[in-house]
């Protein structure tokens, strides 16, 4: 078996890389667990409907649930706000009964009017959502967009705990109803105060934002989960863009878990120690640099596949970003049951580089300027790795540091010229397929403006097909014309990787995003420090 498909093997399971060794030990129940949100130096806000940063997911994820919930384990949706739900046999509608045993932070039990109110809340233009990607199959959902309706025809409340939601494809709803992205809100609150005060029905309760270090949240006795959980009492996210200060603190046991960065990686990996801690796993998301195809001269795909020809990935993968990452062939990674085993990707040749620049017209060369978050493996870094590469191709680029929340609002407001990014890229491929299909806007995931009448064709077959083999050969086929186009330069599939203290247990193996684990189920011992070790 190759590494490719061994590696493919792995995520297609679900399975973590290195994942914490498991003992016969018993909960125990209480403390404080410190975790870090490593993506940023700030929250932009507490409402992650209004956000597509996994830094906002992060936060939500503790205080949110989704329709569905993402089982890490066996890499698929499952039931979360719902017990039981049939499905009709066109496969268009499907039929939701209820959890009764749900309630909000604010003592509201949890009903179909708070599925109903949710959506429709995130689906009006008003509200400019970045999770309205998410529920656009739903029935009713271009009219609302359009402003023809205020309300999807899709949704219908048949009593209080059953729902009925229409969709216009008949694939699985759950990889899209699953998101943090699209969490049910109370309908008795309103949903601009989720900013600022969230109110959810998640394991924890919400208690206080301090801008720049951290969010807090206590434990939610009425939460509808097992009887003794969540586990903690107490969880701070502690917001640490910055990989030193997350290093020291973990040394100094101030921390319970932190994302390591290329240099870390290597580090905590050569101490006999801290190695014993590590939690790894290949996340389904796609590092690219992306371009505006509609903007000379990146409307032209012979430049956009120059860009492609003139970076040595490889030898960026194993001198900067210390082999924590798999090179891509494509978008589509080999953890999607649509990844194509026989797909080649782009070479490093700036020669070619350089005659397809001449072939466009451009034998003097492109400037290449690129928005940039500072992130050591998907942002300014990384650019300023290939600017000595794409000037042997004639290609002069250029970094722009950003903010994170900046670089959110620029990509998808659409002022860029050209970005680098980390997009997810699984698991549910017709989902990612989506974003590239002309009629997706920019502010929901069709971030390069891409338009091609065989992909969107390809696309609306894929949405009909319900025999899944047939549904992933289409995308298959669509994600070729992808690569070929070439509407990113498609760098890497991510290797993520956690370390956790020894007193930490609970964690998974997440593939769709390491940071974002069910805080429930984690608990630690009496072996933490004082301030937070169970009373």
């Amino acid at each position: 078996m190759t590494i490719r498909a061994t590696i493919g093997a792995l995520l297609l399971a679900g399975t973590a890389l290195c994942a914490p060794a498991t003992w016969a030990q018993e909960v125990q129940r209480g403390g404080t667990l410190n975790f870090t949100a490593p993506y940023g130096s700030s929250v932009g806000t507490l409402d992650i409907t209004a956000s597509a940063e996994v830094q906002t997911e992060i936060v939500a994820h503790a205080m949110h649930r989704s329709l569905y919930k993402w089982n890490p384990e066996t890499g698929k949706p499952e039931p979360d706000l719902f017990t039981e739900v049939s499905v009709s046999d066109d496969g268009l509608t499907y039929t939701y009964k209820l959890r009764s045993d749900a309630v909000f932070h604010n003592d509201k039990p949890f009903t179909a009017d708070d599925v109903i109110f949710s959506y429709n809340r995130i689906a009006t233009p008003a509200t400019a959502s970045p999770s309205a990607n998410f529920i656009s199959r739903i029935k009713g959902f271009d009219e609302v967009q359009g402003g023809s309706a205020t309300e999807m025809s899709g949704l219908r409340k048949i009593d209080d705990h059953t729902l009925e939601i229409t969709f216009t494809a008949s694939q699985d709803p759950g990889f899209d109803l699953m998101q943090n992205y699209v969490p049910i809100y109370p309908s008795n609150v309103d949903g601009s105060t989720q900013a600022t005060q969230p109110v959810g029905l998640g394991p924890f309760r919400f208690v206080e934002h301090v801008p720049g270090s951290r969010v807090s949240f206590e434990r939610f006795e009425g939460f509808f989960g097992q009887d003794d959980q969540p586990y903690l009492d107490r969880l701070n996210i502690m917001i640490m863009g910055e990989a030193a200060a997350r290093d020291v603190a973990f040394r100094n046991r101030e921390i319970d878990v932190s994302v390591l960065g290329s240099q870390q990686y290597q580090e905590y990996q050569a101490d006999p120690d801290l190695s014993k801690g590590l939690l790894e796993v290949a996340e389904l998301f796609t590092r690219v640099v992306g371009f505006d195809t509609t903007k000379p001269p990146f409307d032209d795909k012979r430049v956009r596949q120059a860009v492609n020809y003139g970076i040595d990935k490889q030898l960026i993968i194993d001198k900067l970003v210390k082999g924590k990452a798999f090179p891509a062939v494509g978008f589509m990674p080999t953890t999607s049951p649509a990844f194509d085993p026989n797909a080649q990707g782009y070479a490093y040749d700036p020669e070619k580089a350089k005659a397809l620049l001449a072939e466009a017209g451009h034998p003097d060369g492109i400037d290449l300027p690129v928005i940039a978050n500072q992130n050591e493996s998907w942002g300014a870094p990384i650019v300023e790795a290939i600017i000595p590469m794409l000037s042997k191709a004639n290609i002069r680029a250029s970094v722009e540091p950003v903010e994170n929340a900046v670089l959110e609002d620029r990509i998808t407001g659409g002022d860029f010229t050209s970005f680098i990014w980390s997009l997810s890229s699984g698991p549910d491929p017709l989902n990612i397929l989506r974003c590239f299909y002309s009629k997706t806007a920019q502010s929901a995931c069709n971030y390069t403006k891409f338009s091609n009448p065989e992909v969107d064709r390809l696309y609306e077959a894929a949405q009909q097909e319900r025999d899944e083999a047939k549904r992933n050969d289409l995308i298959r086929q669509a994600d070729g014309i992808i690569r070929e186009e070439a509407p990113y330069w498609f760098f890497n599939y991510n290797k993520a990787v956690m370390a956790y203290q020894p007193w930490v247990h609970g964690l998974k193996g997440n593939p769709q995003e390491l940071a974002i684990q069910d805080y429930d189920k984690i608990w630690i011992d009496d072996s933490a420090p004082a301030d937070r070790k169970p009373q």
